[in-house]
């Protein structure tokens, strides 16, 4: 365990975001400062420009929320499973990483807020492959990110379609997985491949007709005591709804 603590540690990119929590004044949040946890290469909700800035949905509408409550907060941009480990030592108050609100992972310790986007699961394979449809895939291999709902989603229907499941600590190594031949396919959320494919960034395509019922992502905390964030940040979310922050942080990455 030690172990995995000094990896995390070793691997966690702080960036301050002091400036997003703005005036403090009579603002719930009251010019607090969390230590908030990341995923990596999760586009367009969580990734790195051209110019080594952290951006994406996720990271808009925690900054809108901070402002919003009146707190501040550091970004720790190190993984989904990095992100999970780092709140449940300690070492981080939250995470917001596109995590699907489930009934399973409430029983396993997480807390979410209200859910902020609705996503579903899809499948994508090279651009070049003649697979249509789940129907082509007995004796291959679908690539899934550890830990995730596409994970499950895979897990659930491989007996009926007779596919091999095999796991990827990043998104970034599963989709090289899939354009270098490795494995036939790849399964994740669907906002996620599609952007990635309309934009150029995978040289994939997205199989129609892959994607399960949608689910809710939600900001998580792993801590009781950190109820306080949960609060600030459902209260925030309701507001950037209202005040139309919300709809044109969407507009801005998804159209």
């Amino acid at each position: 365990m030690k172990k995995v603590f000094s990896i995390i540690v070793a691997a966690i990119m702080c960036v301050s975001l002091a400036a997003c929590g703005a005036s403090t004044g009579d603002k719930a949040g009251n010019g607090k400062n969390f230590v908030i946890a990341t995923d990596k290469g999760f586009s367009p909700f969580e990734f790195q420009d051209a110019n080594g800035n952290i951006v994406g949905i996720d990271m808009d509408i925690l900054a809108a929320i901070a402002k919003d409550q009146g707190f501040t907060y550091d970004l720790q941009y190190i993984g989904w499973d990095a992100s999970i480990a780092a709140c449940q030592a300690g070492q981080a108050d939250g995470m917001i990483a596109g995590a699907s609100i489930t009934d399973e992972r409430k029983a396993t310790g997480w807390t979410f807020s209200d859910g902020y986007f609705d996503a579903t699961q899809g499948m994508a394979v090279a651009s070049n492959s003649d697979i249509a449809s789940f129907d082509d895939m007995k004796g291959k291999k679908v690539a899934v990110k550890n830990g995730t709902m596409s994970n499950q989603y895979a897990e659930s229907i491989k007996d009926q379609y007779g596919f091999e499941v095999i796991t990827f600590p990043t998104s970034p190594d599963m989709y090289q997985a899939v354009i270098g031949g490795q494995v036939d396919a790849c399964m994740d959320d669907t906002p996620i491949l599609k952007y990635n494919i309309k934009t150029g960034e995978l040289d994939m395509k997205f199989v129609e007709g892959t994607e399960n019922e949608p689910a809710q992502y939600g900001f998580a905390i792993f801590d009781s005591s950190k109820q306080e964030l949960i609060d600030l940040f459902n209260a925030g979310l309701k507001n950037i709804r209202e005040n139309g922050t919300y709809d044109e942080i969407i507009a801005k990455y998804l159209g």
